[in-house]
This record gives structure tokens, sequence and C-alpha cells, in this order.
């Protein structure tokens, strides 16, 4: 992926071995993560709106680690005094991105009673293999209260 040396492979594969098991993290959106450099081209593909426009979705590529670059950011209400939405960054784990993050195929329900749940087409790498594989991240985004939770499945 990317010219990834061996090396750099390596030393990514043993630092994904001494993690736990992932646990898919949202936080703040940050300047490592979130800026505008960082979302994936096509812009137009990597892009997404709901719930009438009030929520978008957009991939981010932060280029390394390679085989983990990938963040999703989530631009969605409650609005703030100046009427901006919040801006969330749901990861793998922490900093640790996905190996990729599609659009394409994403499928979106709402239940009034959690808000809406959004299915992202993934992958993330499986260092016991040294392989990559296909997972769904599933977002869910409650605008009234501003809870946004992530689980990979």
């Amino acid at each position: 992926m990317r010219g990834l040396s061996h090396v750099a492979c390596a030393a990514l594969a043993l630092g994904l071995l001494g993690q736990a098991a992932a646990a898919e993290t949202v936080q703040p959106c940050d300047d490592a993560r979130s800026n505008a450099w960082n979302i994936a081209e096509p812009w137009d593909a990597n892009t997404r709106f709901f719930a009438n426009g009030a929520v978008r979705l957009t991939v981010m590529d932060t280029v390394e680690p390679a085989a983990a670059a990938f963040h999703l950011l989530v631009l969605s209400p409650p609005l703030d005094e100046l009427e901006g939405r919040q801006c969330r960054v749901v990861s793998l784990d922490g900093a640790t991105g996905f190996a990729s993050l599609s659009l394409t195929g994403t499928a979106a329900t709402y239940d009034p009673t959690k808000g809406l749940t959004i299915s992202v087409p993934a992958k993330r790498y499986l260092p016991d293999t040294g392989e990559f594989g296909a997972a769904t991240l599933v977002v869910t985004i409650n605008q009234s209260t501003g809870a946004i939770s992530a689980q990979l499945d």
C-alpha cells in the first residue's frame, strides 16, 4: 500500500500486535486528522450528506501509517452558539485509523429513540495474518443530544 516499506510494515505490525482488541473511538476534531488537506480524493466520492444535509460524513486520509490512515469525519447537530455543527473524528482506536473506508455502499436508517445509524464499508489491518479484513463501521448519531457512537461489525 502506497509504497509501504518492509521496515515500516513490520513496525506497524509490531505496534498493532501490542494493542488490545480495537475499540472504535469518537473524539473531537483535531489538526492531525481533520484538516482539509486530509480529505480523501476524489472529494465528491468521499463526502456524503444525510438528514437533509444536517449530517456530513467525510473520509479523511492521513497517509501514515499506510495500513491505518483512514478516519471518518462527522459534522452533525446540535448546533453551537454560532450555528456551527459539532465536529468529531471516528478512528479505529485512538489515533489509529482504518486500512480503508468507503462511502460508496453506505446505508442509513433512522430510529427516533437512537438517532441516525449509518453503516460504512471498512477494512482493517489484521496483524495476526498480515492481511486486511473487511468490516462495517456502524456510526450512530443522535442529533438532539449530540451523542455519537461507533462500532465495527
